[in-house]
């Protein structure tokens, strides 16, 4: 039996995938599978076909199994394709996260240049073995998103990672951008303030991050502005410093930030030293001084 891959509609995809799956039970249950296995797995009728899009090392292995082992392979791919992108992420979590954190870990200059810069911002994550496995499966959930909107498949991330050198060395500038990110979530709007104004180009750091930080604020009953044109009541919750548990935070810069955004954040922090200006004592440590009195000129981000 030739198999030929179709292009199916998406909502069509899982009906296929079952006929395809109960033909070759019923075929094997009724003749001898070791007479019938073809030399190839597909026949592809034009050169855009899956199997040719395949590494050749890839085909040449499918080619060879076989027929009950493509069986297998087939069996396995019905059951993925067909999984939510929550089971898909459990699975890929389980089956190859901890080879490719192992791996990983052999890139010791990356690793050092980024816990260099974790350690620049005063936070306690540090790149480990349990880190990058966490990271990994976390960036499978977060791409997964924006596969989910384009209807592309899923398995699209964990494929780049593990063929991909230079997209596993993204992994590295995603938990950069975002532990950063992590942090100016956990800011008030006055540090907010503060961080923007040491920015060399302030008005493209206050589109990027700044105004879809407090827009997450807001909708999401974080920091509740109330009584703008109050001086005293504008001040209340212009300090006020936002409230939010590990598991929501992770949440929401997954909600307003993509992968690519996180990603070029990490990656603009290792390539240029000056393209962000921490001052962690101007930021942070200056609060109590500061009291309700507002900064000397006008505030630049509303």
């Amino acid at each position: 039996m030739t198999i030929k891959l179709l292009v199916c509609d998406p909502s069509h995809r899982i009906t296929y995938y079952t006929y395809i799956y109960t033909k070759l039970i019923n075929e094997d249950t009724m003749t001898n599978h070791k007479n019938k296995f073809p030399q190839k797995i597909f026949e592809p009728n034009h050169e855009d076909s899956i199997f040719e899009k395949l590494p050749q090392e890839v085909k040449q292995w499918a080619a060879s199994l076989p027929w009950h082992q493509r069986r297998y392979v087939l069996s396995f791919s019905y059951i993925l394709c067909g999984s939510s992108p929550e089971k898909q992420a459990e699975f890929l979590d389980d089956y190859i996260a901890d080879g490719l954190a192992v791996k990983m870990l052999q890139d010791i200059d990356t690793i050092n240049r980024v816990n260099k810069y974790l350690k620049r911002f005063h936070t306690q994550k540090q790149i480990n073995e349990y880190v990058l496995r966490n990271y990994i499966r976390q960036y499978y959930i977060h791409y997964a998103q924006k596969l989910h909107s384009q209807n592309k498949q899923y398995l699209e991330s964990a494929l780049k990672l593990v063929i991909n050198t230079e997209e596993r060395n993204q992994i590295f500038n995603y938990i950069l951008g975002f532990e950063l990110i992590k942090i100016i979530f956990t800011m008030s709007w006055l540090q907010h303030e503060k961080l923007a104004r040491l920015q060399i180009n302030q008005e493209n750091f206050l589109k990027t991050y700044i105004k879809p930080i407090q827009y997450a604020h807001k909708i999401n009953g974080i920091i509740v502005p109330k009584d703008k044109g109050i001086f005293f009541a504008k001040r209340d919750y212009y300090v006020q410093i936002p409230e939010i548990s590990p598991k929501k935070l992770v949440e929401l810069v997954i909600a307003t930030f993509s992968t690519d955004e996180v990603i070029k954040c990490g990656f603009t922090l290792t390539r240029h030293t000056q393209s962000l200006r921490f001052d962690f004592d101007y930021i942070f440590q200056q609060q109590e001084q500061d009291g309700i009195f507002p900064l000397e000129i006008e505030s630049i981000v509303n």
